[in-house]
């Protein structure tokens, strides 16, 4: 996990983004590929080119290039090193579009009052289409400690299975990480299997199970909150290649409510 890949976007979750993917960089001694979205207001979307349209497109490329100029300026005196590509158009086909070589997309997982970007769209479209792994950061987060405690949603799904493989290198640096199984019959997937695949890869993990009656994501973040984790580690589910499908359920509950950034695979 060297290349990661960020959404500079000037919206409420921006800052958030940054520091999160500053962290995690430093960490893995990777490289940051800043992608400046500029994205033409969606009620003009649909409409012929024309001057109206090509003046909105102007004022937000005005807007993005000089929000990313700060940016930019912040970027100099960071120990990363990095480059940016500037990108017109559906944030999440750009992002894709520049995904071929990222091994992590960093994005907001949900933003407050901006209607200049849809955060839950874009994280299901990436999930869905990139085939990377995801980072999707809540506004109010103030970095990210790669360091810290790690837990990971795990019920042997594909989904799970392919979110702890990518998290490997980050695992690695975890003071301590919690695999946790909600509401599963006995030995039903058996989350020791999981705890082994770390161990040999020199990673330490506990194995906590839990049951409820409530949804599955108030389980997994009152885990998180008990811990105190720096991230959750989790499937991104849906049905094939559907990307409203990631809004219901278990992802779309976590994407709503978690304060905790969350790596998602799908």
């Amino acid at each position: 996990m060297k290349n990661i890949l960020l959404l500079v976007h000037d919206d409420d979750g921006q800052e958030a983004r940054l520091q999160v993917a500053l962290d995690i960089t430093r960490a893995l001694s990777g490289h940051l590929t800043c992608v400046v979205a500029i994205a033409p207001p969606l009620a003009l979307s649909s409409v012929e080119p024309g001057i109206v349209q090509s003046l909105a497109i102007a004022e937000a490329c005005e807007r993005e290039r000089h929000n990313f100029a700060k940016l930019e300026a912040r970027l100099a005196n960071e120990d990363v090193a990095w480059n940016a590509i500037e990108a017109i158009g559906d944030p999440a086909r750009k992002l894709q579009n520049a995904a071929g070589l990222a091994d992590l997309i960093v994005v907001s997982s949900r933003l407050g009052q901006d209607g200049r970007a849809d955060a839950r769209r874009i994280v299901g479209a990436l999930a869905v289409k990139s085939g990377r792994a995801i980072l999707a950061v809540p506004p109010t987060t103030q970095g990210l400690n790669v360091a810290g405690q790690v837990l990971v949603a795990w019920d042997g799904s594909p989904e799970a299975n392919a979110a702890l493989r990518t998290a490997i290198p980050l695992l690695r640096h975890a003071q301590q990480v919690t695999l946790l199984e909600a509401n599963l019959p006995d030995r039903a997937f058996a989350a020791e299997e999981a705890a082994s695949y770390l161990s040999r890869h020199q990673i330490r993990a506990e194995v906590v199970e839990r049951i409820t009656d409530g949804p599955i994501s108030d389980i997994i973040l009152a885990e998180a909150i008990r811990l105190e984790a720096a991230y959750i580690v989790m499937g991104a589910y849906g049905h094939g290649r559907a990307v409203d499908a990631l809004f219901g359920g278990v992802s779309g509950g976590m994407l709503a409510k978690s304060e905790f950034p969350l790596l998602l695979r799908h």
